[in-house]
């Protein structure tokens, strides 16, 4: 079994970088993307483990890329006790306060890239959540540990028991059709997990936050009776009495 692959340094948001991204949406940034010219943002097939209607994470990318088995190189045979020298283990004792494990499972449905044990220690190093593109297994105890989750299901099979196994980490993946590369900053909500570039956080967030304060005083007009075409999108006579209602408009 050759040595784990991985990346020796790259850099980590900036905790203002981080913070300014806390309040914004999947939704929103996954739209404010789009119009900067980044239009494959959206991690396809993750959806939270723990259905609570506020859940959500930001934080910076750490990742883990498993590839196909090959006899040669790994397969199921040798069995659970291996994986703790492959990178499934290095990419864990890498975890920092606030990190986000994404793992690039090429969307297999009976890969358990992570267990109770696995999630157990991402919790005590600090981790923030994790997006997986495949499975998880243990759920019952996962959702017991309270680390928010993004996986497209639950499998018994523990991470090397099948097809796949646990190649590198810390190198640039490719999960649900999107790039994550290691300090891209992932925002995940109910909508799924979006991967934010560090350069284009900031002025995301300042004109997310815009954007959604635009959005709730429209959702408030339309609640009190007003038409659809006059709040939304705000423009016009709308557009002005939003600004006027602004702090500090005169």
């Amino acid at each position: 079994m050759r040595a784990p692959v991985h990346t020796s340094a790259y850099v980590r948001p900036t905790s203002r970088m981080v913070e300014a991204l806390k309040d914004v949406s999947a939704a929103t940034a996954c739209a404010k993307l789009h119009q900067m010219g980044i239009t494959r943002t959206f991690i396809d097939g993750p959806v939270p483990l723990h259905r609570e209607p506020d859940v959500k994470i930001t934080g910076g990318a750490v990742t883990l890329e498993f590839l196909p088995q090959r006899e040669d190189i790994f397969n199921g045979a040798e069995q659970e006790d291996i994986e703790r020298k492959t990178p499934l283990w290095g990419v864990l004792e890498s975890i920092r306060p606030g990190d986000v494990l994404v793992v690039s499972a090429r969307g297999s449905h009976f890969t358990g890239c992570l267990g109770d044990m696995l999630v157990r220690y991402f919790k005590l190093r600090g981790g923030a959540g994790i997006v997986v593109d495949g499975r998880v297994r243990d759920a019952a105890r996962v959702r017991a540990l309270g680390v928010p989750i993004w996986c497209t299901g639950v499998t018994p099979h523990y991470a090397s028991q099948t097809e796949l196994f646990p190649s590198a980490f810390n190198v640039p993946v490719g999960v649900g059709g999107s790039l994550v590369t290691p300090g891209d900053l992932i925002v995940a909500d109910e909508d799924g997990a979006v991967v934010v570039p560090q350069r284009n956080a900031i002025p995301l967030a300042e004109d997310s936050l815009l954007h959604q304060d635009r959005e709730e005083f429209a959702r408030r007009r339309l609640d009190e009776g007003a038409r659809l075409s006059d709040y939304y999108p705000l423009s016009g006579d709308s557009l002005n009495e939003y600004l006027a209602s602004r702090p500090g408009a005169t």
